[in-house]
């Protein structure tokens, strides 16, 4: 007798940065394949949102939130999970079991159509930021300045002239009611 495999209904979160969402195409296709891998399916996907999360993650103070609700065998989940975490590409992931939701408000949800819109507006706008020259990377490090400072007009301590001579400091006036000491 073949044992029949339970399938259930899930909802998953997935956060991703502001880094992978540049190429949000390739992100909604690495979803797909860890879906694939589950033999889960797909029901209905849509970026849920972006904004500054609570606390940074790996260096990230921003995020963008997709959420989708598939069906996968239970004891796929497992396995479908450990492939999340392990993914360089997301930086974490819920998932939750979906029963409270009809089928219909599954359906409602589906905005795959606009994700792959997004995804095309993204790729353009990172397009055109090359073509103006300007770099989608991070930059690291301090600013480099325009002009050294000349060291001949600085005093290189407190009381010193330019020349090297000891000025006298003068002591600070006592306010009004100090008494100095």
């Amino acid at each position: 007798m073949a044992e029949e495999k339970r399938i259930n209904v899930y909802e998953g979160m997935f956060l991703i940065s502001q880094a992978e969402a540049t190429d949000f195409a390739g992100v909604i296709e690495h979803i797909q394949h860890l879906f694939d891998r589950s033999e889960a399916k797909l029901l209905a996907m849509q970026k849920w949102d972006e904004r500054r999360l609570a606390y940074e993650i790996d260096k990230q103070k921003r995020g963008v939130y997709i959420l989708a609700y598939f069906e996968a065998p239970a004891e796929k989940l497992q396995s479908f999970e450990r492939d999340c975490n392990l993914s360089e590409r997301l930086m974490r992931v819920l998932v939750t079991r979906a029963d409270h939701l009809s089928a219909e408000e599954i359906q409602a949800m589906d905005k795959r159509e606009e994700l792959h819109i997004e995804a095309k507006e993204r790729a353009e706008r990172a397009r055109e930021r090359e073509q103006a020259g300007m770099s989608s990377s991070v930059s690291l490090g301090a600013p480099k300045l325009a002009e050294e400072p000349k060291t001949d007009d600085v005093p290189s301590e407190e009381g010193e002239t330019p020349t090297g001579e000891s000025e006298a400091a003068e002591p600070a006036p006592a306010e009004a009611g100090q008494t100095a000491e």
